[in-house]
C-alpha cells in the first residue's frame, strides 16, 4: 500500500454508512451453490500460497521496486505461472505485459509493466471483472531489502490462486459467464501509477468493466483484532453499488464466515485508505470496487515484513472470500447496478 496519504484535488466524497449501519441483504439472481463453488475455492490453499510467497518475497527479488531488476524478475515469475497454468494473456500468445514507459511513471523511474492474465466468459464475455493486486514494493533502502511479504506479496499470490481456481472451473466445464481479468499492478508504491496507466489505456473498455476487487495486504492481523483474527477489512463495497456490497455479505455469510470490518469505510476515517490503493483509480471511473485489507502492523513498510510472519490459513480464507464474490458477480444473470 502507498505509504503517503494522497491529496485529491476537487474531491467529491462519495456517501457511505458507518460500520454498525452496514448489513447484508438477500440478493436477487444469485448463483450460490455452495458445494459447486467450494469445490474450486478449496484449491486456494495455505500451502500453495506459502510456496509462491516465499519466492516472490525472497531476497532474490530485492524488494520488487518499480522498474528495477527485482520487479522484472517478479513479473517474469507471474508470466510463467500463468503460462504453466494455461491461463491466457488478453493479448494472445505469451505477451502478458502491459508495458509502461517512463513518461507515464515518474522521471526517475525506469520503464515497468503491469502483468495481465485473462479468462474469457462463456455467455457474457464482453463484461469484465478485474481482480487486482500490486506486486511492486519499495526495494532496497540503506542496504536492507524490504521484502514486502504482506505489502503486497499476500495480494499477489492471492490473485494467482484465485485465477487458478477459476481455471479449474473452466476445465470442469463450469467457466464464468463474464470474463475475468487478473491484473498485477506495478508502481503502486510510487503513487498508484500502474493502475492509473491501466484506466487511461485499458485493455478492455472501462464501460464494460463490471467491478474491481482489489487486494492489498491480506496476510496479517492488526492490533485491533489480535483476539479475533477471523476478520478482513472491506472498503468501498457500498460506495457505488449496493448490489456489490450485498453480494459480498451474502457470500461471506453463506461460506467463509469471516468478520467483515467496515471501520475504514467511514468517509471520516483519518487514514483515508479508500484513496490509497489501486481500486481508487477504478472508482474514479465509476466502477464499483471492494478493497480487501488487513490493516497495518509493526512491520508495515519495514524490512521485517517477511513471509514467515504471514498467517497462511487466514490468507487462504480471505482469498476464498474474494473468489466466491467474484464468482457471484461473474455468474449472476444481471450485471450489478450502480446506484450511488
Amino acid at each position: 500500500m502507498k505509504n503517503s496519504i494522497l491529496f485529491i484535488a476537487s474531491l467529491t466524497l462519495l456517501s457511505c454508512v458507518s460500520n454498525n449501519q452496514i448489513t447484508g441483504q438477500q440478493i436477487e439472481n444469485s448463483t450460490i451453490n455452495s458445494d459447486v463453488i467450494a469445490e474450486f475455492g478449496a484449491s486456494i490453499t495455505a500451502i500453495d500460497l506459502s510456496k509462491h510467497l516465499y519466492i516472490i518475497a525472497s531476497d532474490e527479488y530485492e524488494g520488487r521496486e518499480t522498474g528495477e531488476p527485482g520487479q522484472k524478475k517478479a513479473a517474469e515469475y507471474l508470466k510463467n505461472f500463468y503460462i504453466n497454468a494455461k491461463i491466457a494473456s488478453p493479448y494472445g500468445g505469451h505477451d502478458y505485459y502491459q508495458s509502461i514507459p517512463t513518461e507515464h511513471l515518474r522521471p526517475n523511474l525506469k520503464p515497468s509493466e503491469n502483468v495481465l492474465a485473462f479468462i474469457k466468459g462463456t455467455t457474457k464475455p464482453e463484461e469484465i471483472i478485474v481482480i487486482s493486486a500490486h506486486y511492486d514494493h519499495v526495494g532496497i533502502q540503506n542496504g536492507e531489502i524490504y521484502n514486502g511479504a504482506d505489502d503486497d506479496g499476500s495480494g499477489t499470490v492471492a490473485v494467482m490462486k484465485i485465477a487458478e481456481a477459476f481455471q479449474k472451473a473452466v476445465e470442469a466445464g463450469k467457466g464464468p459467464k463474464r470474463s475475468i481479468l487478473f491484473l498485477h499492478i506495478t508502481g503502486e508504491e510510487k503513487g498508484l501509477l500502474g493502475s492509473k496507466y491501466y484506466v487511461n489505456f485499458p485493455v478492455f473498455p472501462l464501460t464494460n468493466t463490471v467491478a474491481n476487487l482489489n487486494i492489498d495486504m491480506i496476510g496479517r492481523v492488526d492490533d485491533a483484532h489480535k483476539n479475533n483474527p477471523n476478520f478482513v477489512y472491506l472498503i468501498g463495497a457500498n460506495k457505488l453499488s449496493s448490489e456489490l456490497h450485498n453480494i459480498s455479505e451474502n457470500m461471506n455469510s453463506n461460506i467463509t464466515k469471516l468478520d467483515l470490518d467496515y471501520t475504514y469505510n467511514d468517509e471520516n476515517d483519518p487514514n483515508r485508505y479508500y484513496y490509497r490503493s489501486d481500486h481508487y483509480n477504478f472508482a474514479k471511473n465509476n466502477i464499483p470496487v471492494i478493497f480487501y485489507f488487513n490493516g497495518t502492523h509493526e512491520d508495515y513498510h519495514k524490512p521485517t515484513d517477511t513471509p514467515d510472519k504471514i498467517n497462511y490459513e487466514l490468507l487462504a480464507k480471505r482469498a476464498q472470500l474474494i473468489f466466491y464474490t467474484a464468482w457471484e458477480v461473474a455468474n449472476r444473470e444481471n450485471r450489478i447496478l450502480i446506484d450511488k
